[in-house]
């Protein structure tokens, strides 16, 4: 019998439960993650949207910053969204030091201006179907710059907002915020490949 596949959301700020939802409708199981202790047994790890900077003085605070990268650097797949985007980025626009480092980009912070400029528009993602993603952006990060090893999933008016690289998925825009449950599907395959290793 297959064992389920189990998908963490940190729960330190942002968008958790609508992430857990859409976790338990692709058919995997949430698991809300706030100390160190949460991450064990996880076949994949969501770091909702929020603001960058306070999520990475609580992931400190809970004594999850080093063990989320040891976990990223045995290969857990980890999807940021919007501040989680920002999370993972090795580089941050301006002075700012970035946070766990992990992904080869360079991210521009609040690219697309305030909260009240927040708006919808229909993305195409590579490697779903040819409907359009409804991509929900809220003060949202865009990718500057992408490694090499990274791949170019999503562009909105010239700017990056989806990017793979490896186990590392990250959105500049809040799939959680939408019925379209595509992204989390796409995840928990990564998840599901983790798994069978």
């Amino acid at each position: 019998m297959s064992v389920t596949v189990k998908i963490g959301v940190l729960n330190v700020q942002g968008a958790v439960s609508e992430h857990a939802i859409h976790v338990s409708k692709v058919g995997a199981e949430p698991v809300l993650v706030k100390h160190a202790d949460d991450l064990t047994g996880l076949h994949g790890l969501i770091l909702p949207g929020g603001e960058s900077t306070t999520i990475g003085k609580l992931i400190r605070k809970y004594g999850l910053f080093e063990p989320i990268i040891e976990a990223s650097q045995q290969g857990l797949p980890i999807f940021g969204t919007c501040a989680g985007m920002i999370l993972l980025a090795k580089r941050i626009e301006g002075s700012e030091e970035p946070h766990l480092a992990l992904m080869d980009v360079l991210v521009n912070r609040n690219s697309f201006g305030r909260q009240r400029d927040s708006f919808e528009a229909d993305i195409f993602v590579e490697g779903m179907n040819q409907d359009p993603f409804p991509a929900v952006f809220i003060r949202a990060p865009h990718v500057v710059k992408a490694g090499q090893g990274v791949q170019i999933l999503a562009t909105l008016d010239d700017r990056i907002v989806a990017v793979r690289e490896n186990h590392l998925l990250a959105t500049a825009f809040h799939p959680e915020l939408t019925d379209d449950l595509r992204m989390h599907q796409y995840f928990k395959q990564m998840a599901e490949s983790y798994q069978a290793k």
